[in-house]
Order: C-alpha cells, then sequence, then structure tokens
C-alpha cells in the first residue's frame, strides 16, 4: 500500500476501477453545510465540525427549513456536489485536495471529509447525512482516491520535471518567436531609412560643385599645409565608425543571451503549471485518512 493513502485492514473496495475511471459512482444525500476547521485532519477536528453542523441543522428544522438533498458523483477526478434536479455543481472538490474522510459508527447514516478549498486555501469540513450509506461513501472516496494518486504516478508524478523542462521550452519559444518579430520590424525600418538616403543623395548632377582655383596652368595649386580631410558619404555627412566586434561570448549580435534548452531556470515556465503540479504533489504526499469513529459521544482515541 502507498504512503499516500492510509485505511482500516477490514475494509474492501466496494467498486471496479473502471467504475471510477471511465465513469462516476452517483450517492443520493442530504447536506448539512460545510464549516471552517484548523487542521486537515483529525477525529476531533471533524466530531467538532458535525455537532456544529448539525446543531444548525436542529435550528434550521425548529424554523421549518428542510435540509437541501444532493447527488454526490465520485470518480478519480473528483467529489461532485450537484443539485439533483438540475445537475448545477454546488462544490466540485478534487481529491488530492482532500485530506481526511469519517463516517460515523453509530449513526450510519453521517459521514464527513476535509477538503482545502481552491481559491482561499482554507480547510473546510462537509457534512451529510446519506441513508444508512455512510461507511460505503467513505469507502468509495477513499478507492477513487487510492486510484487517483496511482494514475498521478504512471502519467504524470514520476516525469513532473520532464513536463516543467517542456513547458519552460514552450516559453522559451515564445519569447524567441516574439523577439525575432521584433528584429525583423528594426531591420525593415533600418532598410527604409537607407533607400530614403539613396534617393536624397542622387543624381549626383543637382548638386552644384564649386571648382578650386587654378594656376595659369590649369592645375590646383599646391599646398604643403593643406590636411587630408575625410572621405564625405554620399549624403554629405561624416560617415559613422565600423563598430567593433563584441568580445562577449554570452550575447548575440543584437545583445541578446543565445538560447540554451539546457540552462532554463525554475522561473522560466508558467507558474500556473508549476504551482498546479507542485499542489497535486503536495496533496497526493499529504494522503487521505479513512476513520470509523462515534461523533456523538465522548472524543476516542484517533489514528490520525
Amino acid at each position: 500500500m502507498n504512503r499516500a493513502f492510509s485505511r482500516k485492514k477490514d475494509k474492501t473496495w466496494m467498486h471496479t476501477p473502471e467504475a471510477l475511471s471511465k465513469h462516476y459512482i452517483p450517492y443520493n444525500a442530504k447536506f448539512l453545510g460545510s464549516t471552517e476547521v484548523e487542521q486537515p485532519k483529525g477525529t476531533e477536528v471533524v466530531r467538532d465540525a458535525v455537532r456544529k453542523l448539525k446543531f444548525a441543522r436542529h435550528i434550521k428544522k425548529s424554523e421549518g427549513q428542510k435540509i437541501p438533498k444532493v447527488e454526490l458523483q465520485i470518480s478519480i477526478y473528483g467529489v461532485k456536489i450537484l443539485e439533483p434536479k438540475s445537475k448545477e455543481v454546488q462544490h466540485n472538490c478534487q481529491l488530492h485536495r482532500i485530506s481526511f474522510c469519517a463516517d460515523d459508527k453509530t449513526d450510519k447514516r453521517i459521514f464527513t471529509f476535509i477538503c482545502k478549498d481552491s481559491e482561499s486555501n482554507k480547510h473546510l469540513c462537509y457534512v451529510f447525512d446519506s441513508e444508512k450509506c455512510a461507511e460505503e461513501i467513505t469507502l468509495t472516496i477513499g478507492q477513487a482516491f487510492d486510484l487517483a494518486y496511482r494514475k498521478f504516478l504512471e502519467s504524470g508524478g514520476k516525469d513532473v520535471e520532464t513536463r516543467k523542462q517542456i513547458a519552460g521550452m514552450q516559453k522559451r519559444i515564445q519569447d524567441l518567436e516574439t523577439e525575432n518579430m521584433e528584429l525583423k520590424n528594426k531591420v525593415q525600418d533600418l532598410e527604409n531609412r537607407l533607400r530614403i538616403t539613396q534617393v536624397s543623395s542622387s543624381p549626383a548632377s543637382n548638386m552644384t560643385v564649386k571648382s578650386p582655383s587654378t594656376d595659369i596652368f590649369d592645375m590646383v595649386p599646391f599646398s604643403p599645409i593643406s590636411q587630408q580631410s575625410p572621405t564625405p558619404a554620399r549624403n554629405g555627412t561624416q560617415l559613422p565608425p565600423v563598430p567593433s566586434r563584441s568580445t562577449e561570448i554570452k550575447r548575440d549580435l543584437f545583445g541578446a543571451e543565445p538560447f540554451d534548452p539546457f540552462n532554463c531556470g525554475a522561473g522560466d515556465f508558467p507558474p500556473d503549471i508549476q504551482s498546479k503540479l507542485d499542489e497535486m504533489q503536495e496533496g497526493f504526499k499529504m494522503g487521505l485518512t479513512l476513520e470509523g469513529t462515534v461523533f456523538c459521544l465522548d472524543p476516542l482515541d484517533s489514528r490520525c
């Protein structure tokens, strides 16, 4: 048995792996509600939550309010809580976020699980009344968690680093394509400027050139102190000096570092992919604990 899952030795699975992998197992139950708890695991934690929600249920009953009915759909993708008629999803609890699941030994109808909320990251305890199916539902959630963890190891868990590197390379390629487009635009702009310069400097016959004074032999007088002037450009401006070749090994002609697919740091891949993979690893590592306990009596020893 893997470390990510703990259950009682006398319990057996209720369904075939195919039923939870390719489909889902539906259950009908009454939803007593959910409440925030301080810890992700613990019999005493869920016992207090059940007492709190049971008390709230009695108050609602005395006011004439009915406990809402829901449909639970359990699969390797999570536990969905739906409105039975409209099938509207009210809550979607992913299995790697569920850390504790328990049913009541004395009251076969009550079961509960603790799930970490995806938005607030708070631990919420969900409590249900299930018409004497509490233990079966608890085991079904445990089996789904076990299958999901194995599937994660087979398809994703072993290749997490590889997937991160692929994601990083994809982002790097996207950045390089953007950079390439910017460089193309710069080259096009330089070519346009060169054409304008060539047009403005020709034809040469339109320019009036003043001839230097000559002597009686029609020769330009020699001046020993005359200095050689630099050759002007075709448009009359001084040509810029030829840039020296960069001696930096790690930069290209445009000053950018060359792409190295074997040197992608942690920040090179999209943070949403990294956080999702890390979240699943952390959730499955924490594991799911199943308990059959007594919610309405004095606290018993917990194996959590």
